[in-house]
């Protein structure tokens, strides 16, 4: 049985009353605008219909004010006796509470003290909030609620509502850029029956019907390489992906990225098209390339810092790594220029876990400006193209940004050869115990042997690009509903 607190029991009975005057859950209203386009509206605009939240009300003798919002804006309504009749306005004081939804009917006015206002002719109750609204968000026990509660939070926290509010513009803004710079939006499995596209350890699900083993997409790269190869020159894809991997403030299991391919680009044709892409978001977004990271100040529009991945981890470790194939001859190198110690490298497996255990904290972490990091070692890039001075490389680069990878692109490996003898490779870092590697995939490997033209390709995760433009702490602020342990989350022997 609910245990309700008192102003639920009020507010259960004013349900009941209201029940007896009118339909308290109709089933539409009809608006001439939206709060933010009333706003607009010069002063005596006649017979204007808004709707929206109550969020605040002054309740007075004869003449009341009250705000109501919706997810852009707010507006003040003023209600008078004498304007709405007395049944109304008995009504609206009686039996209407913040958090109730009413629909107005009005002329637009601007108040002595200069507020914009639809001096309401009717009122229309839409909605009947059993729950009263929290007086405000704090501490850890609301952020808690901010994640169980999107709802809550978006009603009561106005950066919320800016960042998903940006958050949709976002994809608005994206398939408008995609398609002004020729690229076509394509859809590919979600279920899929190779793991492939991104070293990461996946989500495994059964196809009743078929009786197959599956798993869930870690990357759409494989068939959107594909789609190059059929004639798309330029493709791209909003896309849903899954990586059974640890949680973190800048991890989810569940997460949105954009990956995109270019037929006939090489890497540096998508550094200048990425940086284009990050500036012009940046101002669609926020009105400015200058965002806030923390308590410092970045610009997007600066051309960004390069560093030769390979080199400036050579030059932290102190020996050269590149050749080394044995993983258990590298960690002992590693250990022995004291940078970690066989505790820290425990959990890495194979040569790649150990090299982007190294980089990510000598390297990674110590960058704050926008920094083009390229130059990858081969080995940790199976689906990138080699260097052609040097097959220990491959032209892959990511950007970092405080710390954090807010893209990831290749020139592409296009030679059926060498993706045989990658993906070969993989298969025995797994048998050392990486779990993050991918699978044989005789599917990609058929459409590379068909025959592909170069091709550059761009990864970037939306979430953490919001988390960036908005300044957000953890992945869970940019991301509407993030996946939660169930209260009370108990289990019966």
């Amino acid at each position: 049985m609910q245990n309700l607190s008192e102003q639920e029991i009020v507010r259960r009975q004013k349900l009941d009353e209201i029940k007896k005057i009118c339909n308290p859950y109709p089933s539409k209203f009809e608006t001439t605008h939206t709060i933010k386009e009333a706003r607009e509206l010069s002063d005596g605009t006649q017979d204007v219909r808004i709707a929206g939240r109550m969020m605040f009300a002054r309740k007075m003798g004869k003449l009341s004010f009250v705000r109501i919002r919706d997810i852009e804006s707010s507006i003040q309504l003023k209600l008078e006796v004498d304007v709405i009749g007395e049944e109304q306005y008995d009504f609206f004081k009686k039996l209407i509470d913040t958090g109730d939804f009413i629909g107005a009917i009005g002329e637009i006015i601007t108040t002595q003290t200069g507020e914009k206002s639809l001096s309401v002719k009717e009122l229309v109750f839409l909605g009947k909030a059993l729950r009263p609204l929290p007086e405000k968000f704090h501490g850890l026990t609301d952020t808690e609620i901010k994640y169980r509660e999107r709802y809550v939070d978006l009603i009561m926290n106005e950066d919320s509502r800016e960042l998903f509010l940006g958050r949709s513009k976002f994809y608005y803004f994206l398939r408008n850029f995609m398609n002004d710079n020729k690229f076509l939006e394509v859809e590919t499995p979600i279920i899929q029956t190779a793991v492939s596209g991104a070293s990461a350890k996946p989500f495994f699900t059964h196809h009743n019907a078929l009786d197959l083993d599956c798993n869930l997409r870690i990357a759409p790269e494989c068939y959107l390489k594909e789609c190059n190869a059929a004639g798309f020159e330029r493709v791209y894809e909003v896309a849903k992906c899954f990586r059974n991997e640890g949680m973190d403030p800048q991890h989810l299991q569940e997460f949105t990225q954009i990956e995109w391919y270019a037929s006939y680009w090489d890497f540096e044709d998508n550094i200048e098209f990425f940086q284009k892409f990050m500036k012009e978001t940046a101002m669609y977004l926020k009105g400015t390339t200058q965002i806030t990271i923390g308590d410092k100040t970045i610009d997007l529009a600066t051309p960004y810092k390069r560093i030769n991945y390979v080199e400036e981890l050579t030059k932290e470790l102190g020996f050269d790594f590149i050749n080394i194939e044995d993983p258990e001859v590298l960690r002992s190198k590693i250990i022995e220029s004291s940078k970690f110690s066989a505790s820290d490298l425990a959990e890495c497996n194979s040569v790649a876990q150990l090299i982007d255990f190294c980089y990510k904290r000598l390297i990674r972490a110590n960058i704050f400006e926008p920094t083009i990091m390229y130059n990858y070692p081969a080995v940790l890039k199976p689906l990138a193209r080699r260097n052609d001075e040097d097959n220990k490389v491959v032209d892959v680069f990511q950007v970092i940004i405080a710390g954090a990878e807010i893209c990831n692109a290749y020139s592409e490996l296009v030679n059926p050869k060498i993706q045989r003898e990658n993906f070969e490779e993989q298969l025995k870092q797994k048998a050392q115990g990486d779990d993050e590697t991918m699978d044989l995939d005789e599917g990609y490997l058929s459409a590379m042997e068909q025959g592909m033209p170069p091709i550059s390709g761009l990864g970037v995760g939306i979430d953490r690009l919001m988390m960036l433009l908005y300044n957000a702490q953890s992945v869970r602020d940019v991301v509407l509903f993030p996946i939660m342990r169930p209260e009370n989350n108990t289990s019966e022997n």
